[in-house]
């Protein structure tokens, strides 16, 4: 992307994305001494999924007991792919790490014995307090600067990124680093439909190009509950949910997993799906209310009292937002398989802390702040080993930035064509091999499309980029789950309905021309 015109900047270390795990990387970065640059396709503070509610965290108390007990209870859920090491570590780091923020001023609740609740956090609250923070620290803050391509030096060496302005006139941009944090968040299908500032795994695209691998992509069909007249999935409301059929009868409980699939069957059959949150406690509405504002808006809108009245409800594709899959961690350092690139927060695999089942917002909220904090500190020590300098070869980017063809796609016709090969949930919720192996050739045939002929200038290339990357995020996904001829956690298989002892391992994939799958070795 360089050319006359071209912004260019210097750094240490470079963090892209703004929420949680990337405002905690910039500030672990800017404290083990690195210059950082911080720059974000939104407002850093107010884009991304935990700036807009209540986030539950794994916090646990520093008694070996209740750790223990926190540990167990997440890997009898897991499907046996989770690391009691790295689960340790990561209620410790969020321990240290919250424990600091309440000690710059952030106003945790106070229990009946005076005892401050540090088990969730207001996204709003939290996510201005960290930009203050970062900001203080020294970190340079680029608001409205998407990324949309890696530069590499002559080793495959990550030495910056380059993107776009979304403000003013979409120049280009260019910072050159001696190392990069990803923490752009993970693949929500349904992000690209609507052009909202959510995330559609172009981070994912862009370590792709540079051999980065991925791992726990088959556990990307993370589907919540959200009323039908928006997109919010709170899970922590429906724990008072009842459901009714359209006639009114009330589903039977069946637990967690057996109650969603039932109501899935119903969805995917063409039948509406009713909720109501009666079994609420009034003395705790109002705080529901306050907690999650954004989830009672658009009922409020259409004048239902969810506590006393049912309203439809639908289920909302959320990829490895909610879900586990994401860049392979090959380090304690939280480094990826490309040297100088880092992932923190939903852009990184899960598993080793969630396993096969989602990570919802307690652990991914937790996953966050000690990647995040693991990812900055290592990228800072890699970059302060050298001077940054201008990287040698060319920009990574290809698919839609760089077709080998004439252009001739537009985004949201190549949005809408991966949207139909994913969201259904005959196609991903429901999986068996003929379905897959039939929406993979679309994707494929997709992604070569794409490759030929999808481009875009300036604020148009944001756009073709995100599209390609949700055609790759597709292909990895469906890959992965054909090599998984099982059923464990989110990942089902109509047609392998039992776990097989012997997949109890996590699975790499990556490439983009060609995807491949390889079970993780296992350690001697």
């Amino acid at each position: 992307m360089s050319g006359a015109g071209t912004i260019v900047r210097k750094a240490d270390v470079l963090v892209l994305g703004g929420g949680p795990a990337g405002a905690w990387a910039a500030l672990a970065a800017a404290e083990a001494g690195a210059r950082v640059v911080l720059a974000d396709k939104g407002y850093c503070g107010t884009s991304g999924a935990a700036a807009s509610g209540g986030n539950n965290l794994w916090y646990v108390p520093p008694d070996p007991a209740l750790r223990e007990a926190a540990i167990d209870a997440r890997e009898a859920i897991a499907g046996g792919l989770t690391d009691r090491g790295w689960m340790a570590r990561v209620l410790e780091e969020t321990r240290h790490q919250v424990d600091r923020l309440a000690g710059w001023g952030y106003p945790f609740p106070v229990d009946e014995s005076g005892v401050e609740r540090r088990g969730s956090l207001q996204g709003p609250e939290y996510m201005r307090r960290m930009r203050r923070k970062v900001h203080r620290g020294g970190v340079l803050i680029l608001d409205h600067h998407p990324a949309l391509e890696l530069l590499a030096d002559g080793d495959g060496a990550v030495r910056g990124a380059a993107g776009v302005r979304r403000q003013e006139d979409g120049r280009p941009w260019e910072v050159w680093a001696g190392a990069v944090v990803l923490a752009t968040g993970g693949c929500a299908f349904l992000s690209g439909a609507f052009g909202l500032n959510v995330n559609t795994g172009d981070g994912h695209l862009m370590a792709a190009e540079l051999g980065a691998e991925l791992s726990g992509m088959e556990f990307s069909n993370a589907y919540a509950l959200s009323p039908a007249y928006g997109a919010h999935t709170k899970g922590l409301m429906m724990q008072f949910a009842r459901y009714f059929d359209e006639e009114g009868r009330e589903l039977p409980a069946e637990g967690l997993t057996a109650g969603r699939r039932r109501i899935a069957r119903l969805l995917a059959d063409g039948r509406p799906v009713f909720a109501r949150l009666d079994d609420a406690p009034v003395e705790l509405r109002e705080a529901m209310r306050q907690a999650q504002p954004n989830y009672f808006l658009p009922l409020d809108k259409a004048g239902i009292d969810p506590f006393t009245q049912a309203y439809p409800v639908r289920l909302v594709l959320e990829g490895t937002v909610r879900g586990t899959g994401g860049l392979r961690v090959a380090g304690t350092d939280c480094a990826t398989t490309v040297p100088g690139l880092y992932a923190a927060g939903d852009v990184a695999t899960r598993e080793l802390i969630t396993g096969s089942v989602s990570g919802g917002g307690s652990h991914n909220g937790a996953w966050a702040i000690s990647s995040g904090t693991w990812a900055g500190t290592a990228a800072a020590g890699f970059a302060l080993t050298g001077r940054p300098r201008r990287p040698r070869s060319s920009p990574a980017g290809r698919a839609g930035l760089r077709p080998d063809g004439s252009p001739g796609l537009a985004a949201a016709d190549v949005v809408k064509a991966v949207q139909e090969e994913v969201m259904p949930l005959e196609r991903n919720y429901f999986r068996e091999a003929d379905g897959l192996v039939r929406s993979l050739a679309e994707l494929d045939g997709l992604w070569s499309a794409v490759s030929a002929g999808l481009t875009g200038e300036g604020r148009e290339a944001m756009r073709a980029r995100q599209a390609a990357a949700m055609v790759a995020h597709g292909r990895w996904m469906y890959r992965a789950a054909l090599a998984r001829e099982e059923s464990r956690g989110m990942h089902q298989r109509v047609d392998r309905p039992g776990a097989d002892p012997g997949l109890a391992r996590r699975i790499r994939v990556g490439g983009l021309d060609r995807v491949w799958t390889a079970p993780e070795e296992v350690a001697a």
